[in-house]
């Protein structure tokens, strides 16, 4: 017998209905506040104030070589901040939902945070131009606009937002606590774990894990144009399907056009009309011969059409009278020159 576990894991027969979040109150008040501390961070980074010196003391205290025993299984972990292998593992499991709930809505949700999340962290990077903590100058110095890209850090953002999208389209408030709790551990081991590679400034992460809570918080906003663009890809589909199987449908040969005639034969109009020398003995003629409108069409030249016909119709064909080009014997043209046969030497002198 099946247990639920695999039970669960077949098609569900019809889409469920999901919550789909809305920008409340304490979610517009979380993004405020988020968005205060990451604009408190970059100001304190542009300004080069306490919290780029925590930076330098961070990084000279380079605690890669106070732990180098965790220095191999953290290589690893901070995989989970990849952009490429995280999006490949967590489209995976939102495909299998799209298909079991008959909906494209997890995958374009994936898809517009991780848009939002490489154009907005994306553009501060290029815009700052901060250098990692290995490509720095000069100590105490901020390392802006020197051709970086670090600040913030991708790593912690994509962290942030990956795993942070499972719990935002969770079902069940329990599935969303456990997948919070989950998404918030990985990304804070993930921007620690940078921090100890010395990959990145205690900075880069603190405005990584900012940029990532931020787009999550917006996503609502974003669910009008999720919607209309599943229903847009739907019906491409549907009329993409409609198309492939009008082409695999088989056509059913062309049968050529015959008429259809009565069971007497041809219709009476179409029949030919006697005359009364065409008939026999003891047979009448099929129209009255004291009706001059019925009466036959007069014998004319060879080719000529009755009135009332037209040229090429079957009545003017069959109504067409028969002459016949037989020439007797008597009237053909003599093959040898009239007169005499003899020759003017054999005839008879007469005369004196």
């Amino acid at each position: 017998m099946r247990t639920d576990i695999f039970a669960r894991l077949d098609r569900e027969p019809e889409p469920p209905k999901m919550e789909i979040p809305r920008m409340s109150r304490t979610r517009l008040a979380l993004f405020g506040g988020t968005s205060v501390f990451y604009l408190a961070i970059v100001i304190a980074v542009l300004a080069s104030t306490w919290l780029v010196l925590i930076d330098w003391k961070v990084m000279l205290f380079r605690p890669y070589q106070q732990w180098p025993e965790l220095h191999a299984p953290l290589d690893y972990f901070v995989v989970l901040g990849q952009r490429g292998p995280t999006a490949v593992m967590v489209a995976a499991w939102l495909g299998w939902r799209s298909w079991r709930q008959h909906t494209l809505r997890p995958l374009l949700a994936l898809g517009t945070a991780l848009l939002l999340l490489n154009v907005t962290v994306g553009a501060v990077k290029i815009g700052l131009g901060r250098l990692g903590p290995h490509y720095a100058t000069q100590i105490g110095s901020a390392e802006l606009f020197a051709g970086g890209d670090i600040f913030p850090s991708g790593h912690t953002a994509n962290a942030v937002v990956t795993w942070g999208i499972l719990s935002y389209l969770a079902t069940t408030p329990r599935a969303r606590r456990h997948l919070s709790a989950l998404s918030a551990v990985v990304a804070l081991g993930v921007g620690l774990t940078t921090v100890y590679l010395g990959t990145h400034w205690l900075s880069d992460v603190l405005l990584g894990w900012a940029a990532g809570l931020l787009i999550l918080l917006g996503l609502p906003w974003c669910e009008p144009l999720i919607a209309r663009a599943e229903v847009m890809i739907l019906s491409a589909r549907d009329r993409l399907r409609d198309r492939l199987r009008e082409r695999r449908r088989p056509t059913a040969p062309a049968l050529p056009l015959t008429p259809v005639l009565p069971p007497g034969g041809l219709v009476p109009a179409m029949q030919p009309q006697r005359s009364v020398a065409e008939c026999p003995d003891g047979a009448l003629p099929d129209f009255p011969v004291d009706d001059p409108a019925r009466e036959p069409a007069q014998p004319g030249p060879v080719g000529a059409q009755p009135a009332g016909l037209h040229a090429g119709s079957i009545r003017a064909t069959l109504s067409q009278p028969r002459v016949h080009h037989a020439v007797l014997r008597s009237e053909r043209t003599p093959v040898t020159p009239a007169g005499s046969r003899r020759p003017p030497r054999s005839r008879p002198v007469t005369g004196g």
